[in-house]
């Protein structure tokens, strides 16, 4: 089931000069922010939009959210304004905020920008958008919109991965930790560790891929659509991403112990190394259970961009055929600030 990305004609999205978008001239810029990281982060915010595009003459709404449940609602209003006024929708927050928003901004046909404001900001760092929120303020004055890809599972879209079994439960716990000891990369390394030490259940999957059904054991399946996170981890299709293609990554059955083991291969770059781990390239899968007598489960957790849903079986993974319109640094400059 693999399929190098080398075989693949297509040029990678991210260095298309050609596609390139300019902004029209005084465009204006839709914010929308989740205020879950707190009061200070809007505040802040809001003084480095009034100085840097109020400063430069640009209008900008900033629309904050304070129920992640009117989140979606809120971008669709907002990416409705964009559209009418020719403007650019922004997303600030975390990975998940910044899904929320794109798939508003890519179901309105308006270009998207970006002001990291989460724990990982694997999304921004991967396309060259600075942590620092007065430079990617900055960006938005200069920038022009790139044509990147986006993922789907069923009608769910992600920009960084998604993922069902072990992993969304690795998620939750984390949320748990967070909300308790603050939200940090250490208690996200100390919630994983606690929960990969307890008892965990494999799943039996039947992936349909080319034509061809493989069926598959394991703790989770984790289809990644970030090249920085996938080089992070050590995974070799890493540049597939960049081709048109996803990553799908499934460890095979192993113990307690030996998941802990994979992990930490993970965390120092090394998990393509193992022998324990099946990995593929794809545009397209289908991902079903197993048929049984009596079977009532036809729903399944899913973590889209550590965001946590329900979804009716079989799931299809894929490449969305419309691209996200991002505003990002040129091709070079991105490439030499991704870290």
């Amino acid at each position: 089931m693999n399929v190098p990305a080398e075989s693949t004609d297509a040029a990678p999205i991210a260095q298309s000069e050609q596609r390139a978008r300019a902004l029209s001239p005084g465009a204006p810029f839709f914010v929308v922010m989740n205020a879950g990281s707190g009061r200070k982060q809007v505040d802040e915010t809001r003084a480095v939009l009034e100085r840097e595009l109020g400063g430069a003459g640009r209008r900008f709404d900033l629309s904050v959210v304070t129920d992640p449940r009117e989140l979606a609602a809120t971008a669709r209003k907002a990416a409705e304004r964009a559209r009418t006024d020719d403007g650019v929708l922004v997303g600030a927050g975390g990975d998940g905020t910044l899904c929320t928003v794109a798939e508003a901004a890519l179901t309105a046909g308006v270009p998207f920008a970006v002001l990291p404001r989460g724990t990982f900001n694997y999304f921004s760092r991967d396309h060259g958008i600075p942590a620092d929120l007065d430079a990617s303020t900055k960006l938005l004055l200069e920038a022009r919109a790139y044509p990147v890809q986006v993922g789907y599972v069923n009608d769910r879209m992600f920009i960084v991965n998604a993922s069902l079994g072990l992993y969304p439960k690795l998620l939750e716990d984390r949320e748990t930790y967070k909300q308790q000891f603050g939200r940090s990369r250490l208690v996200a390394m100390w919630s994983a560790l606690f929960t990969l030490l307890r008892r965990h259940r494999h799943l039996r999957l039947h992936i349909e891929h080319e034509g061809r059904t493989r069926e598959v054991r394991s703790s989770t399946l984790f289809v990644g659509n970030n090249r920085l996170q996938l080089e992070q981890i050590g995974m070799a299709e890493a540049k597939a991403v960049e081709y048109g293609l996803l990553v799908a990554i499934a460890p095979r059955p192993v113990g307690r112990l030996a998941h802990l083991i994979l992990t930490l291969r993970g965390a120092a770059g090394r998990l393509s190394d193992s022998d324990h781990v099946m990995s593929f390239t794809f545009d397209r899968i289908t991902v079903a259970r197993p048929t049984r007598p009596k079977d009532k489960r036809r729903r399944i957790k899913i973590a889209t961009d550590g965001e946590i849903a329900w979804l009716d079986l079989p799931l299809e993974f894929r490449v969305s055929e419309k691209p996200l319109l991002l505003l990002k640094p040129e091709p070079a400059v991105a490439e030499a600030n991704r870290s």
